[in-house]
Order: structure tokens, then sequence, then C-alpha cells
């Protein structure tokens, strides 16, 4: 089958398309033909190294083992199954829940050995891949591209917005609002929890579509005023942060944020590495709070809001599994309105 494969840590010429075996569902696990696969920051820092702290490495500390088949928001048909699995499941039209753990339900994702499609195992950027049946779950829409943007993303927006206990009524602001993350943390805010959004961006032409996902007030990060741009929209300091970007916007985020607030973060597209005065936390009782992922409960509630409507899926564009390395960069590039998704 083919797959584009990560050959090691570096730059998009460590993506190549290849021909590899097709893999062989073990016991408990089947076999998917990929139909979407939607690409997450995650398989850039991944290649990168960039998740390593002064040394390469990948989600686990020991590192990621090349070749390694990145993608982790899968859809596809289960063409075959493993012993112990259900004929029956043969099919079957899935979403992949993108992690395995032995973590006690709620506590799946901070478990020592969570280890991640795409990184830990071979993920979707191929025509076939092998998953645990229990991780596999209906599809909450019809179409593959569309059920495909939600798993990586939605889940850890979900548990992101869950870590802040947001009231109807409150006011969160979300940065990187047009991306992946940010363009479902708008959303979810919004439209399951009833928050009043400010969505941060850097192309104001996105204004009506984000006020479309559900923001009150869209912002560019551009503006040489945007700490006063926020106060004002808001009439004053904000209840949360909803953070994907990192050091860029970190000291405005704290400089807006009420006494009692809460920062979240999720993400450092705009640096990895920052500077706090504690006195800012301290002295305005700030939480600050670090999310990846989420637990099967919140991909639960996840999916039943987008079978309701109410998180809708937003994709800016497609590729063929060919031009993976493309779709990386078009990725990066960071113009983008919703996700990028693969085709194979």
């Amino acid at each position: 089958m083919k797959a584009a494969q990560v050959m090691g840590y570096g730059g998009f010429d460590q993506l190549q398309v290849v021909d590899v075996d097709q893999p062989k569902p073990k016991e408990g696990e089947v076999l998917i033909r990929v139909k979407a696969c939607a690409i997450n920051n995650t398989e850039i820092w991944m290649r990168e190294g960039a998740y390593g702290a002064g040394e390469e490495s990948g989600w686990r500390p020991e590192g990621v083992q090349f070749p390694r088949t990145p993608g982790s928001d899968i859809t596809g048909d289960i063409v075959e199954v493993g012993q112990g699995v259900d004929e029956s499941r043969v099919g079957e039209q899935v979403v992949v829940f993108p992690f395995t753990s032995t973590g006690e339900p709620g506590e799946e994702h901070i478990s020592d050995d969570m280890s991640f499609i795409g990184s830990e195992y071979d993920g979707g950027y191929a025509e076939y891949v092998v998953w645990p049946a229990e991780l596999c779950y209906p599809m909450a829409l019809s179409s593959y591209e569309e059920s495909a943007v939600f798993s990586v993303s939605g889940l850890t927006g979900w548990h992101m917005v869950e870590q802040l206990n947001l009231k109807p009524g409150q006011t969160v602001m979300v940065t990187g609002a047009n991306g992946g993350v940010g363009s479902l943390n708008v959303q979810i805010a919004s439209r399951v929890f009833g928050a009043n959004v400010i969505a941060i961006v850097g192309d104001l032409a996105l204004r009506d579509r984000m006020k479309e996902l559900g923001a009150t007030h869209v912002l560019s990060y551009r503006s040489d005023s945007l700490e006063e741009d926020i106060l004002k929209a808001n009439g004053g300091p904000i209840d949360a942060v909803l953070d994907v970007v990192g050091d860029a916007l970190f000291d405005i985020s704290l400089n807006v944020l009420k006494k009692g607030g809460s920062f979240c973060t999720s993400g450092s597209s705009g640096g990895q590495i920052t500077e706090l005065d504690f006195r800012t936390m301290y002295l305005k009782h700030i939480a600050l709070l670090g999310s990846v992922l989420g637990t099967r409960e919140d991909f639960r509630k996840l999916m039943e809001a987008v079978r309701e409507g109410k998180v809708k899926p937003i994709i800016d564009k497609t590729f063929p599994l060919d031009e993976a390395q493309e779709a990386q960069k078009y990725f990066k590039n960071g113009k983008t309105l919703g996700k990028v998704v693969i085709l194979p």
C-alpha cells in the first residue's frame, strides 16, 4: 500500500510517499481502509522533534521510532477484523479515537502509558491502518471528510473548555481562532457552553465567517492596541482564555483577564518559551491550565454535539496522499480557516 512516512527528525523532505506492506490486524484490532485523515500541528512538531525540551522527542520521552506514518484524525471503513472481534463489524464506517491508554476513566489522557496514533503507532497518512476495535466509533456525520476533522482538534478543544467551567454569558478569548483547534473552540464555547467569544485572528476578512461560527467579537492580533481592543469589546476584563499560540499573546492574555480568571493552553505555535512575572499570576488569582487531548467521555460528548449540529466541520482544503508534503506546507503556512485534510 501507499503511505507517507516520516524518515527522521527534520524538514518537509523527511516526509516521503513510499510503498509499504499493508498491516494485518492482531487480536482485538481491525483493519481500516482510510478515507480521510485531517492534519494537526502534532504531525508537524513530531517531524521537527519539537516536543523535546533541549532534545528531539515525540509524545513519549524515548522519542519516535522511524520510519513512522503520521496522522491521527482518521475516518474509514473496517475491511478486516482480528481474532476476538465480531465479523459483523466489517463494513462499519468509523472514526478513530486517537490514543491508547490504561488510565482510569476520566484520566486516560494523563496516563504515563498514553500512546498516540501517528507517533507511537503508524497513523492515517496511508491507504490502510490498524487500530483497536474498541477505539473505533461510529462516524458522527455521513461524510468521511467532515467526520475526520474532530478527533484531535475537537477532543482537545472540548477538554479545554470543560476545564474552564465556563458559565453562560461569561466571556472567553480564543487565540488562533481560524485554525483547527481554534475554530472548534469558538463553536464549543459559544454554541455548547453559551459563552461570549472574542476570536483573535490575523486577517479581519474572516470576521463574518468567525461570527457565523459563534464569535461575538473578532479582533486581529496585528492590532497595535490589541489589549485595549479586547477590554473595549468586553467592557472590561474577560473571564477566560483558550490559547493555542503561546508566547506571542501570553502577556496580553494575562493582562486582560479579570481577577480569578483562567488561562488554558494546548499549543505554542507563536513561541514555546515565554517570561512570566509571577506577581501577575498570584495577585490576580489567575489559574494556568495545560491541556492535551481529552477523555473518552469528552469524545462521546463531542460526537453528540456534532450529531446535533452544535459543532460543525470547517474544512479549508483537501490534498491527495501523494501531495502530503504540500499539504503540510500549506497547513504550516497558517492562513487556513479550519482543517486541511488528506484523502488517500
